[in-house]
This record gives structure tokens, C-alpha cells and sequence, in this order.
């Protein structure tokens, strides 16, 4: 027989699992970079402004995927590739409080924080221009039927 569960995955949605309450904050290492999302692009992938200068495509590990949501802003920490260099792993994801004692303990020190980077965007984008028409000249290319 089954063993008495109290639900599926929505009973755990509101719950704070033990490791999240007070987890050790980690500091990149050798081949690792902080980046902070700029764009996400989907399937698992986003576009990331590194410390160093670069931006990059980086691709979310499954293991984080569907369990860790990354929303635009978010500073990340990605594992570069060293076959490729305009692309990365994102391996961690830092809470607002974490990212805070980055900067305090000066690891973020030349990162400024994109907000908003998805309104900023739209001022680029180029839409299509419509013409004023009367109504006149809509009928006369209009079907006699």
C-alpha cells in the first residue's frame, strides 16, 4: 500500500525548506564569474552581464531548473566554459541578502546593478508605422460586391 503523503508538490510551495533559512554563502572560485541577468531568452537560457566586462549566454543546470526561478536582476554565479568563451553555466543564485554581503565584503565592488533592464528595452525596439487613410480612398480600393 502507499504511504500516507499530505499532497503533491503544491503542499511544499509555501514552505521554507531547511537549507534556504540560513545557507553559507558562496565565493567564486578559479573558472567561475558573478554575473547579473539582463535578458532571459527561455529554455533555460538567459543572457548575463559578467564583473569582468562580458556578456554572456549562459545556460540554467538542470539540477537548478523548475526549482530556483531567475528573473531578470538577479545576480548569478556562472561557471565559464573553457572551450568557449561567450558562454557559461549558471551554477548558483543569490538572494538579495547574499548579494548584499558580496558587495559589502567587496566582491561586487565595480558592479552596478541593472533595474528594469526589460523596460529599457522596449525604447529600442522598432514597431511598424502606420499612415493616416480617409475613408474615401478605403472604399475606393473596396470589391463592388
Amino acid at each position: 500500500m502507499p504511504s500516507r503523503q499530505q499532497g503533491g508538490k503544491n503542499n511544499r510551495r509555501g514552505k521554507k525548506e531547511d537549507g534556504e533559512a540560513k545557507r553559507e554563502l558562496i565565493f567564486k572560485e578559479d573558472g567561475q564569474e558573478y554575473a547579473q541577468v539582463v535578458k532571459m531568452l527561455g529554455n533555460g537560457r538567459l543572457e548575463a552581464k559578467c564583473l569582468d566586462g562580458e556578456t554572456r549566454l549562459a545556460q540554467i543546470r538542470g539540477q537548478m531548473r523548475k526549482k530556483v526561478w531567475i528573473v531578470v536582476g538577479d545576480i548569478i554565479l556562472l561557471s565559464l566554459r573553457d572551450f568557449q568563451d561567450d558562454r557559461a553555466d549558471v551554477i548558483h543564485k543569490y538572494t538579495a541578502d547574499e548579494a548584499r554581503n558580496l558587495k559589502t565584503y567587496g566582491e561586487l565592488k565595480d558592479f552596478t546593478l541593472v533595474e528594469n533592464a526589460e523596460a529599457g528595452s522596449e525604447e529600442e525596439e522598432e514597431g511598424i508605422e502606420f499612415e493616416e487613410a480617409d475613408i474615401d480612398d478605403i472604399c475606393e480600393f473596396a470589391s463592388p460586391f
